[in-house]
């Protein structure tokens, strides 16, 4: 079925699990594999996928080789040896993709010596299909400029932070008329803390206990989380994380969800812990505390490659406008929150081509 040709904006953590998941699974074509949520995908399999630009505002990453790039101080994870990919990090436009406290861990390039590219140019020149964009979080203004890009190049945009443009009815406007998709946002991961709180939550409700009060309390010890020690910049980050739980529930409920501290000796491990408390039969408390320690990085990729997969057909359909199935399904602020069961079934309805999107 061809090529997915995919740009790639913040070559950080998750986007070096990505770049190298699709490295390790390009052989395995077939089977239960472990990782994998859709080894086919309509008919794409992961060796379809295929880097094609990537944009970055660490030093130490721009102008070298991706396959180069991805190992660069200050990312971490590393479960797969990448070969040459031919193509090379050029550098993006710095706007808020960087706090202050950021710029060292960030290696930020000299913005005296080194000028920005124009991203449109290159995702036309790449022949991109879509730009995935990996910005920190926070990265409010940076998010819009490469969706403009995307717009202007004519590829779709796959938004995995939580800065709200799939789900923002303005910008679901402007793809649906330039005739392309727009997926997002905010990534979910594959088991991690939102889909494991949602999951409790929802099994509460199913079993007719009323939630009275939850709390998800995150830590982990890579720039994800060191960014996010600025608590303006995660304002989005708690907004999405929050109405993904809250959603589900039918009445208002306390909550408090989101990074709650950067441990600098975790590495990119995130601890996770969920508290869940409700009424049970004859009005009696049910107490439900959960612990979930994971790769953090690592854990969504296998969720990108489905959103890319996705995307790609959509492209191939014709479809524009925001993807409310794969959206539902893999983001934690989609354009429209359903229980994931259902998700999942719109996506499997997607697939076979029985959903338009």
């Amino acid at each position: 079925m061809g090529k997915i040709r995919v740009a790639i904006a913040g070559l950080g953590n998750c986007a070096s699990a990505l770049i190298q998941g699709v490295e390790f699974y390009k052989d395995r074509v077939e089977g239960n594999i472990p990782g994998l949520m859709h080894v086919n995908f309509g008919g794409y399999l992961v060796r379809d996928i295929e880097f094609v630009a990537a944009f970055e505002v660490n030093a130490l990453k721009i102008g070298r080789d991706i396959s180069e790039a991805i190992f660069a101080e200050p990312n971490r994870v590393r479960f797969a040896e990448v070969p040459p990919l031919g193509v090379e990090v050029m550098p993006g436009p710095i706007l808020d993709g960087v706090a202050p406290h950021m710029r060292s861990s960030f290696r930020v390039y000299n913005e005296e010596e080194v000028e920005p590219v124009d991203v449109a140019e290159v995702l036309k020149e790449s022949g991109a299909d879509m730009l995935v964009n990996y910005l920190p979080v926070g990265s409010r203004e940076g998010t819009r400029y490469y969706a403009e890009a995307a717009l202007e190049a004519g590829c779709a945009f796959v938004n995995c932070i939580p800065e709200f443009i799939a789900s923002d009815e303005t910008w679901a406007r402007k793809f649906e008329e330039r005739r392309l998709p727009v997926a997002g946002d905010d990534i979910k991961s594959q088991v991690g803390a939102t889909i494991l709180h949602r999951v409790l939550t929802e099994l509460f409700l199913d079993r007719g206990v009323k939630v009275e009060a939850t709390y998800q309390l995150n830590i982990g010890g890579n720039t994800d989380f060191e960014n996010m020690t600025v608590e303006e910049r995660l304002k989005t980050k708690r907004i999405s994380k929050t109405e993904a739980v809250k959603s589900l529930v039918p009445y208002d409920v306390p909550t408090r969800i989101g990074p709650s501290d950067y441990v600098p000796f975790l590495g990119d491990t995130k601890i996770c812990y969920i508290k869940l408390l409700g009424r049970s039969f004859g009005d009696l408390p049910i107490k439900v505390n959960a612990k979930l320690q994971v790769e953090d990085s690592p854990n969504s990729a296998g969720v990108v490659i489905d959103v890319i997969r996705g995307v790609k057909l959509a492209l191939d359909r014709g479809v524009r406008g925001p993807l409310i199935s794969i959206s539902s399904y893999a983001f934690k602020h989609p354009p429209v929150q359903v229980p994931d069961d259902q998700a999942k079934r719109w996506v499997e309805d997607f697939i076979k081509g029985e959903r338009e999107r």
